[in-house]
């Protein structure tokens, strides 16, 4: 089961109040930031809203996440050094989210009209991550020529688009990117092409259920992979 999700944007309201926080001297420069779970309880949050919030805070100068030691308060940033407008653009977990939802109904579709051309053509995609998994951004790129695949199995260029988009999102996104610095490495590339031959199965083998379960996973796991501590506590399964 994908893990909850908090209210719209609720990481951008908890950035607002830790950049209060600091602004006001509570946190002054240098000083950690009490344990996460004890922020995402101060906040009523989950902790990978606070991690979103943390991730901000890290982009704006505002906090250096120290991974194995915890997260600290920076220097105030000087008027030289731009800050991050408050906008309300989409967090990493909501993309995920987002994109569990739709491709797995894409990888269901697909299973229905697999051809042995889209099965070859997902082989080739499997190889070739294979053997970029110690290259973030080769991997990355191999990553969503594999999504896209499938989309290429049913031949509607709208879907095509879309699973692009909604993909693009996570590659442009500055917290994503920064997110991502910290917990993808090759071993998090070589699940995730585990995971990929399972869908890859499941599409070949033509059932339907199984391809859709087997997105569904890929992408929960993708999530839990993004979840782990910044501070020096270990991550606990909720």
């Amino acid at each position: 089961m994908f893990m909850a999700m908090e209210p719209r944007r609720l990481y951008r309201q908890v950035a607002e109040e830790i950049r209060a926080l600091i602004d006001s001297g509570e946190l002054p420069a240098g000083e950690r930031l009490p344990a996460e779970r004890d922020l995402a309880e101060r906040f009523g949050v989950s902790r990978p809203t606070l991690r979103e919030a943390l991730i901000v805070l890290e982009v704006e100068e505002r906090v250096q996440i120290r991974m194995g030691s915890g997260v600290y308060v920076c220097s105030r940033p000087s008027p030289a050094q731009p800050v991050l407008a408050d906008d309300d653009s989409e967090g990493p977990f909501e993309i995920l989210q987002a994109r569990c939802i739709i491709e797995a109904a894409i990888a269901e579709e697909a299973a229905r009209c697999a051809t042995p051309e889209g099965i070859a053509k997902l082989d080739v995609m499997l190889r070739e991550m294979e053997l970029v998994l110690d290259s973030p951004v080769k991997a990355l790129a191999a990553d969503r020529a594999f999504h896209t695949a499938i989309t290429d199995i049913i031949g509607n260029g709208a879907l095509n688009r879309f699973t692009g988009l909604i993909y693009d999102s996570r590659m442009s996104s500055r917290y994503f990117e920064k997110l991502a610095s910290y917990f993808e490495s090759a071993d998090s590339w070589r699940l995730a092409l585990e995971e990929h031959q399972a869908i890859r199965d499941a599409i070949a083998a033509r059932n339907p259920a199984v391809a859709a379960d087997a997105m569904r996973r890929h992408l929960t796991q993708s999530q839990k992979r993004f979840s782990g501590s910044f501070g020096e506590e270990p991550a606990r399964e909720d």
